[in-house]
């Protein structure tokens, strides 16, 4: 996992040691990489040439480095982090499981997943109402 974003490692620094560490037992587990000047901003879509700034995005890369999923913020809204771990692992169970199962919406480790194929088409909302309604 990485974090980038315009501001110099510094800032980063700043933020870590009079923010996020208090927010995050130790800080930050993982490293904030600075992309001064937006180049890896404009690369995914998320850096604002007029405002000179980068908008919130979440990218999920697979091993292969193909994107998976992402979400892209504006400023004023905030990510939920727990997501954000759900979808990882959701990805990571349809790799492992190489496209085997899928994992609904709200489908969590140990949930009921559902099996893709001819037999679930026109039941997905049966099989969801069943075992994946929210507790």
């Amino acid at each position: 996992m990485l974090s980038v974003s315009i501001d110099s490692m510094f800032v980063h620094k700043m933020w870590d040691d009079d923010e996020l560490s208090k927010m995050v037992d130790g800080g930050v587990p993982f490293p904030m990489l600075s992309d001064a000047g937006g180049k890896v901003g404009r690369i995914y879509g998320v850096f604002d040439e007029n405002a000179g700034v980068e908008n919130r995005g979440r990218f999920l890369i697979d091993p292969d480095g193909v994107i998976q999923g992402f979400e892209v913020l504006t400023p004023p809204v905030g990510r939920n982090v727990m997501e954000t771990i759900r979808q990882i692992q959701a990805f990571q169970l349809v790799r492992q499981t190489k496209g085997g199962e899928a994992a609904p919406s709200g489908w969590r480790p140990g949930k009921k997943t559902l099996k893709p194929g001819i037999n679930l088409v026109g039941k997905v909302w049966k099989e969801w109402k069943t075992s994946m309604a929210f507790d």
